[in-house]
């Protein structure tokens, strides 16, 4: 662990990179089980202490994997055929401001990408939501994933495409009402694999 991220640390800006190496020591290594879209893939969180009291800093050094979508596309050019380093690009072209810590290595063979652990995250009571509270509520997080992909792609051309009509908002919600019942069957099919036997479960 301590090998890849001495690697790690070239792929971080300079004045990162020299922070890091002059105030922080790998104090311990744990391994983190991680969450459903993960299941199977390596996770650690790594503690550094400051030589500073009281200056602890905790990174996360998970596992990237080749894409479900990989075969359907077409091949990603060589730099980007490391799975850590292709997750680390998207997410510095999608964030506007991406985490200062944020870079890649290999351990033991495998990718892996590298970025600081920040237990922040929030949410909002959805259940509280009605009428306009809601549908506004669905307008932001539409709004922020719109954001997040019209800065790696050709903005102009998007809006173009979408037009000025509603038939492009018409056509995405009959898809994912559409996605949603698929989703309905095919849970019903995975469970009755498992009945038939054609799915083993422990």
């Amino acid at each position: 662990m301590i090998d890849g991220l001495k690697a790690y640390l070239q792929t971080i800006a300079g004045e990162w990179r020299m922070m890091m190496l002059e105030r922080y020591d790998v104090a311990d290594v744990a391994h983190r089980v991680v969450g459903v879209g993960s299941v199977g893939t390596r996770a650690y969180l790594v503690l550094l202490l400051g030589r500073a009291l009281g200056d602890p800093l905790f990174i996360q050094v998970k596992e990237g994997i080749v894409p479900a979508a990989a075969p359907f596309v077409p091949p990603l050019d060589e730099p980007f055929r490391h799975q850590g380093r292709r997750v680390v690009h998207g997410q510095r072209l999608m964030q506007s401001s991406s985490d200062a810590l944020l870079g890649w290595t290999t351990i033991s063979g495998r990718d892996f990408y590298v970025r600081q652990m920040k237990q922040i995250r929030g949410s909002i009571p959805v259940d509280w939501l009605h009428g306009a509270t809601f549908d506004y509520y669905a307008w932001c997080l539409g709004l922020l994933l719109a954001r997040a992909h019209a800065r790696t792609g050709d903005a102009a051309l998007i809006a173009g495409y979408c037009g000025s009509s509603d038939k492009f908002d018409a056509a995405y919600a009959l898809w994912a009402e559409r996605y949603g019942s698929q989703t309905v069957v095919d849970h019903a099919a995975f469970r009755a694999a498992i009945r038939a036997g054609r799915v083993p479960t422990a």
